[in-house]
């Protein structure tokens, strides 16, 4: 219901989930890298550069962390001052996403620490120590690290598609020109494994570009962008639009660096 399907699509789409997360943070200022991998035991690791899941003591009476990890609706996305602007499944992915997975390991830098926390199929198997994650090491850096691995009890394959992750993640650099995010396929041959990294400091302007590069344009990107006071607070809007010599009009909308690729009231409105 959360992710779309137990198919390829679905599958993709639980490492997304884990990288809308990053790239959250990155909006709100926290984040500057994201490293993606495909490891060879059909696992994914999503690691990212930003302030870690808060792992203090819960109002539940747990670490933040194993709440956030556990329960619906307990992201930051339902705290109006962690996120202005968030994208994914409104604060139930990383949820939905143990729920779904054989096992997922979670690393935490903050406050000078590292901590940690496992989980299989969504319970967790980590001993806490007093309600709180034990403390692995130190850390003079900050950030979390998600490794996953889908449960094949849920989905009809768990080989994850290259491609299409490479394309969403080469998208999310261009939406978000702050953003270096790092892909790496480790189920190639281990002395040659593939490494890409996407950062696209011209945002959308290079993205239309890359549209239109193998069709003859007439102008160069118009870029225009602006922010509206709305009654919830600011709603920010940036668009590029170039002209070329077809026959043929394409528009391409996104919200909160979600594709909209059946238009709806984000666009029309």
């Amino acid at each position: 219901m959360y992710i779309g399907s137990t198919g390829t699509k679905g599958l993709n789409h639980l490492i997304y989930e884990i990288v809308d997360n990053s790239v959250d943070e990155a909006l709100a200022g926290y984040c500057t890298e994201i490293w993606v991998t495909l490891e060879s035991d059909g696992s994914c690791t999503v690691k990212d550069n930003g302030r870690g899941i808060p792992v203090g003591m819960h109002a539940e009476g747990v670490s933040a962390e194993r709440v956030i990890l556990t329960t619906l609706h307990a992201g930051g996305k339902f705290d109006n001052d962690s996120y202005k602007t968030s994208g994914g499944l409104h604060g139930v992915g990383s949820s939905v996403v143990n729920a779904l997975s054989e096992w997922m390991e979670v690393i935490v830098c903050r406050d000078g620490h590292t901590y940690q926390d496992k989980y299989q199929r969504g319970l967790p198997n980590q001993e806490l120590v007093d309600g709180l994650l034990p403390i692995i090491g130190k850390s003079d850096t900050t950030g979390t690290t998600i490794q996953f691995k889908p449960d094949p009890e849920i989905f009809e394959k768990t080989i994850f598609k290259a491609e299409a992750i490479k394309t969403r993640l080469h998208e999310t650099a261009y939406l978000n020109p702050m953003l270096t995010i790092h892909f790496k396929d480790d189920r190639k041959k281990k002395e040659d494994p593939e490494e890409i990294t996407y950062h696209e400091p011209e945002g959308i302007s290079k993205y239309m570009k890359e549209i239109n590069k193998d069709v003859e344009t007439i102008c160069e990107p118009i870029k225009f962008e602006g922010t509206y006071e709305g009654d919830l607070g600011p709603i920010s809007v940036e668009g590029v639009l170039q002209y070329t010599n077809t026959f043929q009009e394409q528009t391409f909308g996104f919200c909160n660096n979600i594709s909209n690729p059946e238009g709806g009231t984000h666009l029309t409105g």
